[in-house]
């Protein structure tokens, strides 16, 4: 009796044991798809966040408590296409981590799930930072994020089978909740459409493309330089021949360029999230846009 009684009480302790250690490890490198695994795979994952909404993604320092994370990892998720190509290389060189490395399953770059825009025939140094393999920013287009969603929940299934109900489930649930949120913001941005926005960085593309707003200027000389005097003053005399009705910055962008112009040309200046906690409305993908449209649609109001 006392035998069986401390094969129970192993067995109890080895099955209180397993959820832990059978919990999925993810490294995604921005908030969004931070946010997109939470959705899809809920508690069943431990997930790392590389870089927040007030950071530039282009450029974050390879720290060891990164390594340490993406060394454990079994998913790394990123948005790829060139976005992290100043820090993730290094961190994956340095993790060592053969389950996350590109090529593998346990490798997933959101911008390669989806039509990319503005890949360009050339590049050139002298054209300022472009990405080869398109425009990486496709977080901000909803459609895109749907596809992107899909095929997540498929690499989730291929890497941690034993989960394949909860997976599938949970990405039929957030399929379901985000085409019913489609609807809803397409209704609502009506207005916007062929809204002419100054942007202060090509990371608007998606949500241009989405919405079919025109980009009326932008406030870096070339993708990645930072805004000048002269190519401020130039944009200025630019506006007052073919007017914006506001200028759009992310929130991890200095926004004195952007305030300038609105002091000079009277539009408003809009920080939009940008990603998840970009604001505090953004605290999850469907904030995300709740506050992108609202904040949106109350400058196209204040700028009559």
């Amino acid at each position: 009796m006392k035998m069986l009684l401390k094969l129970f009480v192993t067995l109890s302790l080895l099955m209180a044991l397993q959820p832990a250690s059978a919990q999925l490890h993810v490294f995604a490198c921005e908030p969004e798809w931070a946010a997109l695994v939470h959705e899809l795979a809920g508690d069943t994952a431990e997930i790392t966040t590389a870089t927040t909404a007030y950071q530039d993604p282009h450029q974050i320092q390879a720290r060891p408590s990164l390594i340490a994370k993406l060394r454990r990892a079994d998913l790394a998720v990123c948005s790829g296409a060139g976005l992290e190509v100043g820090w993730m290389p290094m961190l994956l060189r340095q993790a060592g981590n053969d389950a996350v490395q590109p090529g593998r399953p346990g490798y997933f770059e959101a911008a390669m799930q989806v039509h990319r825009l503005e890949v360009p025939n050339t590049v050139d140094r002298a054209m300022g930072d472009i990405h080869p393999e398109g425009n990486p920013h496709v977080q901000m287009d909803p459609r895109r994020m749907a596809t992107i969603a899909t095929a997540l929940t498929e690499r989730l299934k291929q890497i941690d089978p034993a989960h394949t109900a909860d997976y599938t489930a949970r990405g039929a649930d957030f399929s379901k909740r985000w085409q019913a949120a489609m609807i809803a913001w397409e209704s609502k941005a009506k207005p916007l459409h062929g809204t002419r926005v100054v942007v202060h960085h090509r990371g608007w593309v998606y949500l241009f493309d989405w919405l079919g707003l025109q980009e009326a200027g932008d406030l870096e000389p070339k993708p990645g330089v930072p805004p000048s005097a002269g190519h401020l003053a130039e944009l200025k005399t630019e506006l007052a021949t073919h007017p914006a009705r506001m200028v759009i910055y992310a929130a991890y962008q200095d926004e004195r360029p952007a305030q300038w112009l609105s002091h000079e040309t009277g539009m408003p200046a809009v920080k939009l999230p940008f990603t998840v906690g970009g604001s505090d409305g953004a605290k999850d993908l469907f904030g995300l846009f709740d506050d992108t449209l609202d904040k949106m649609m109350g400058a196209l109001h204040e700028s009559h």
